[in-house]
């Protein structure tokens, strides 16, 4: 009896020891087989933009070190709520991710009442890149230097419009804080994303746009957009004759949009890990760098750590934000 029941705790044991080895090598088993499938990379706005243009230059490249095709799904509309929410829906495994920004991570928390996720559902991964606003105008409005189009638009008050990539980003708050910071009276026109608005900029359709530098610098290169501004705190290096919002005589407007990868919160961590590293090794390469620094971007590669630090600083700058314009909530 003895050495039967002898017997059955050897094996007891010997089950428990190879249950404990399985639990300990599955984590770096579940790493060893990511990914084995396309990865969806989500796009909260519409193609075209500084959001599209950053997820399709780092998710092609991510595709071909990962050994899985990164697709991406361009989800605009509501300022980013609806990719915003797309993402929170996903399962938690690496397979689905955001390139999120500053107006669904950051603005929209407080300028919504409410909203169908919240900052915990999301696990940071890392900041891809920053770039400066720009003060466009059509090339046919009569402005060459802001204090011209201020006295243009204080001359007809309501007349005069500034488009943005939808309510809540940050071309959208940017707009706002000109409006604030001039005292003049424009009408804002949101767009589903930076491309249809700058679109119809170049058009005529509307008056001026605070823009992401990317998306409107061939239009500026072309002729068709005349840029009065940066929102940078020096000149920007692709654009040196044109001046900085504090050169132009309107103080405290500095503004930086900022692009980043996230994941569904419950995320593995080994995976973020993963990604976080392919990514930083992407954005270290000079061919992309070179392209990056041409669109006026600063590349990115953080730890999710240092980025989940900066998005709650954003969240809590953009608030004051909102407030001091006086922007009702939606």
């Amino acid at each position: 009896m003895k050495q039967a029941l002898g017997g059955l705790a050897l094996v007891a044991t010997r089950v428990a020891g190879a249950v404990g080895v399985a639990v300990a090598v599955a984590p770096g088993a579940a790493l060893a087989a990511y990914p084995d499938k396309p990865i969806r990379l989500i796009v909260p706005a519409a193609a075209g933009g500084t959001t599209d243009i950053a997820s399709r230059l780092v998710g092609k490249r991510m595709g071909e070190l990962l050994g899985q095709p990164v697709v991406v799904e361009n989800r605009a509309g509501g300022g980013g709520i609806i990719g915003a929410q797309a993402l929170r829906q996903s399962a938690a495994d690496g397979y689905t991710l955001m390139m999120g920004n500053i107006g669904p991570n950051a603005i929209n928390y407080s300028l919504y009442r409410q909203l169908p996720y919240r900052a915990e559902d999301f696990a940071p991964i890392t900041m891809v890149v920053s770039v400066p606003n720009v003060l466009v105008v059509n090339a046919n409005v009569p402005a060459r230097t802001v204090a011209e189009l201020v006295a243009l638009a204080k001359a007809q008050p309501g007349k005069y419009s500034f488009a943005s990539s939808g309510t809540g980003q940050s071309v959208h708050l940017s707009g706002e804080l000109f409006r604030k910071r001039t005292g003049t009276d424009l009408i804002h026109v949101p767009y589903k994303g930076a491309a249809p608005a700058v679109a119809d900029l170049v058009a005529g359709q509307v008056t001026m746009m605070v823009d992401n530098l990317p998306s409107s610098l061939p239009h500026i290169r072309s002729g068709k957009l005349r840029a009065l501004a940066v929102t940078s705190a020096s000149r920007v290096h692709e654009l040196p004759d044109v001046p900085t919002m504090k050169e132009a005589g309107v103080d405290d407007f500095q503004v930086t949009a900022w692009f980043g990868l996230v994941a569904p919160a419950g995320t593995p961590q080994e995976v973020i890990g993963r990604l976080q590293k392919t990514v930083a090794g992407i954005l270290a390469e000079p061919e992309v760098k070179a392209r990056l620094a041409d669109l006026g971007g600063m590349p990115g590669g953080d730890t999710p750590a240092h980025f989940g630090n900066f998005i709650k600083s954003e969240r809590e700058r953009w608030a004051r934000v909102v407030k001091d314009t006086g922007i009702p909530q939606q």
